[in-house]
């Protein structure tokens, strides 16, 4: 009996360590996920997206600067979405939010988008093309979440998916993702 309570304490003591493991592990993914970053020189988050970059102005994408990227990076995704769309685009595109830049297997470096270029797959964005398309907000101020993620493999799709299909392609291969927002108002 003596010898069965010690294997008892000889295991629980094994599992205790293999979660502590676990939960440090943990820990340090979300500190790693934590540190992972987007920015934009030309705009703050929740600030103006400035109309050079917007259907009003040139209509190119916004430099953006990555930072924090985890080792063990294989490729990059962007997705640029308005989640401020009104219910008449819901209904007639059958829609939560509009799709503005799609964008897959990005090379991890160079950490920057240059502004009206990019290195990676494009997807197709709402309008059905495989480009930026800026904000246009028909009726206020929309807010336009850029979305990076970093992944653990390249993800095998061609240039026209859909954000849908990036999205599902992603599942469970993510390492890291950061958003930056920004908003624009036509006048």
């Amino acid at each position: 009996m003596l010898r069965e309570v010690g294997v008892c304490v000889f295991v629980l003591l094994i599992i205790g360590c293999v979660s502590s493991k676990q939960i440090n592990e943990s820990s340090e993914q979300i500190k790693e996920v934590a540190n992972m970053k987007l920015s934009s020189p030309v705009f703050d988050h929740g600030g103006k997206i400035p109309s050079k970059y917007t259907c009003d102005g040139e209509n190119v994408n916004p430099p953006l600067v990555m930072s924090g990227i985890p080792a063990g990076t294989k490729s990059m995704a962007l997705l640029m979405d308005d989640p401020d769309i009104p219910d008449a685009a819901k209904k007639n595109y059958n829609i939560e939010v509009w799709d503005h830049w799609v964008i897959f297997n990005m090379p991890p470096i160079p950490q920057s988008i240059t502004e009206g270029k990019v290195q990676g797959i494009l997807g197709r964005n709402t309008r059905g093309k495989n480009e930026y398309g800026g904000p246009c907000p028909p009726d206020r101020e929309h807010r336009y979440f850029f979305k990076l993620y970093a992944l653990d493999m390249m993800l095998p799709l061609s240039e026209g998916a859909s954000k849908k299909e990036v999205e599902e392609a992603m599942r469970g291969h993510i390492i890291a993702q950061a958003e930056l927002m920004g908003r624009y108002e036509r006048t």
